[in-house]
């Protein structure tokens, strides 16, 4: 089983990125996906969830609005479209699937400051 992030980096307080999370080894579209976050000194964090197929998502109060997570399951990848960054959405971005999500990814680096 492999999660695999991308598209994190340096983007400046009102910018946009979106991350990637390629997936293999398992059943892609047979798990719902989500995102978590966690910043330095801080716990980890829920982001965003969603279903099997993708027609049910779910975020955190926090970036409800800016974030939109989706999924395609013919390239077994799931995306988070990140907009109006703010510098407390800084953090190591996660993906999870599978059982109890219990695959996760190494995660990707997002940094937002001026």
């Amino acid at each position: 089983v492999q999660l695999v992030e991308s598209g994190g980096g340096l983007v400046q307080p009102g910018g946009s990125l979106t991350l990637s999370c390629a997936a293999s080894g398992f059943t892609f579209g047979n798990y719902g996906m989500r995102w978590d976050r966690q910043a330095p000194g801080k716990e980890r964090e829920l982001v965003a969830t969603i279903s099997t197929t993708g027609l049910s998502t779910n975020y955190a109060a926090s970036v409800k609005g800016r974030f939109t997570i989706s999924r395609d399951n013919a390239k077994n990848t799931v995306y988070l479209q990140m907009n109006s960054l703010k510098p407390e959405d800084t953090g190591v971005y996660y993906c999870r699937s599978g059982l109890g999500y219990g695959y996760w990814g190494q995660g990707t680096q997002v940094t937002v400051d001026s």
